[in-house]
């Protein structure tokens, strides 16, 4: 437990760094990235089967127009919107970049309830990449803002646990109202009502956390320097080999993740599976990746960062192998479990290291780095699987990235230190 202590610069205000000391907000925002992760849950399953059914972008021949025009715009504006997340948390406070994320979002279910082209299904998925680059990166930062140093990992955890749990679930829920409504609209109206509750409780009931990072700050033994965010920039990508081997192995993990939203439906939809059918295995991987989150985060905080990271590549790239090389939707289960085992050892634990390489005062930039990096393998993954699959079919697309997803663990082996 930490000590409270008074932040400098506010006069008889006490504020404190720790779970326990914070858990009223920090429970807020677990809920409210339970929104954010809903949102993107709403795509998972049904709207490729939009753009395959509906619009017709989808064939064996028109595989990578149909993965360049939506998940790489996602990728590509997601990234973007991560990069610049950070310098507006330091500038503006962080309440106000959530908020900001979720105003960007609100339209979003209504243009793919009411999209006449899939052109507007391009531009609403555009509009959820500046949403969760916002509001997902914003919930991440101000939850290990509250926690302070030592407990990072579980801060990360209950995060992305609550988040891509949402995933999950509404992949799962989407699947079922499509088989029994259609494709449009009733599955989508799930995010009408995420994008007004996330946005209402972030308005009226999120506290700004900017006062524990200069409290963390204070207490420092090292005071760094003032730091330009193109430093920051050149650091966390290449200049600190833990943040380098984070960065990288982010970027892949994400890559096998894009290249499983376009290629998936259509894989398993190539052996006559049904769309509930793609809705639960679709649900499967981010449900098993969210919920073991609780336990991999912490255990992150106890026996170090690089081991899981390690493990966790390798286990992805197994699921991803398993998938490729079977044909039976038993052996897809056991497949997509082993991809959220994975990812879920993968993912708390990058952030947590990102964090623990980064001073409290530059800690939100470096996070957007990675995060820029690491969600610009949506784009390539998606792009470079499109291309594999035009070329040489879907299985071996999938096969490609699950080398790609095993070597960059190698690099992690190799090049990260551990430093809990």
């Amino acid at each position: 437990m930490e000590k409270a202590a008074s932040v400098p610069g506010k006069t008889g205000s006490s504020v404190r760094l720790g779970l326990r000391e914070n858990w009223p907000q920090f429970a807020l925002l677990v809920v409210i990235n339970a929104f954010v992760g809903g949102m993107v849950g709403i795509e998972r399953t049904v709207v490729p089967l939009i753009g395959s059914e509906e619009f017709h972008v989808t064939s064996t021949t028109l595989i990578v127009s149909f993965i360049v025009s939506f998940i790489v715009s996602f990728g590509v504006v997601k990234a973007l919107a991560n990069l610049v997340s950070g310098q507006l948390a330091d500038a503006w406070g962080r309440k106000r970049v959530l908020v900001l994320g979720w105003l960007v979002g609100l339209p979003v279910p209504f243009m793919i309830i009411w999209a006449p082209t899939w052109e507007w299904v391009i531009a609403a998925n555009a509009l959820l990449g500046i949403n969760q680059g916002l509001a997902w990166s914003m919930t991440v930062i101000m939850k290990v803002d509250l926690v302070g140093p030592k407990s990072r990992g579980l801060a990360v955890g209950l995060n992305e646990f609550a988040g891509y749990l949402a995933v999950g679930v509404t992949a799962l829920l989407t699947g079922y109202l499509a088989a029994q409504y259609g494709l449009r609209p009733v599955p989508i109206y799930l995010g009408i009502g995420y994008a007004g509750v996330g946005a209402a409780l972030s308005i009226l009931l999120v506290r700004d956390t900017r006062d524990h990072v200069r409290l963390e700050a204070s207490s420092h033994a090292q005071q760094a320097a003032p730091i330009s965010f193109r430093q920051v920039f050149s650091l966390t990508s290449f200049g600190d080999r833990n943040l380098f081997a984070a960065s990288q192995a982010g970027l892949v993990n994400n890559l096998n993740d894009g290249m499983s939203w376009g290629i998936f439906p259509l894989f398993f939809a190539s052996f006559g599976l049904g769309v509930e059918r793609i809705g639960i295995l679709k649900a499967i991987y981010p449900a098993t990746w969210g919920v073991l989150q609780i336990v991999t985060g912490p255990l992150s905080d106890r026996w170090g960062r690089k081991g899981l990271i390690v493990a966790g590549m390798w286990v992805q790239a197994a699921g991803l192998f398993l998938t490729a090389a079977t044909r039976q939707f038993e052996w897809w289960i056991v497949g997509s479990l082993l991809l959220g085992l994975g990812t879920a050892m993968v993912y708390p634990s990058l952030i947590a290291a990102v964090s623990d390489a980064s001073h409290p005062t530059w800690r939100a930039r470096s996070l957007s780095v990675y995060r820029f990096w690491r969600d610009l393998g949506y784009a390539i993954g998606a792009l470079s699987a499109g291309l594999i699959a035009d070329s040489f079919g879907l299985s071996w697309a999938i096969t490609s990235i699950a080398a790609l997803t095993f070597l960059s663990g190698v690099v992690v082996a190799v090049v990260m230190r551990e430093t809990v």
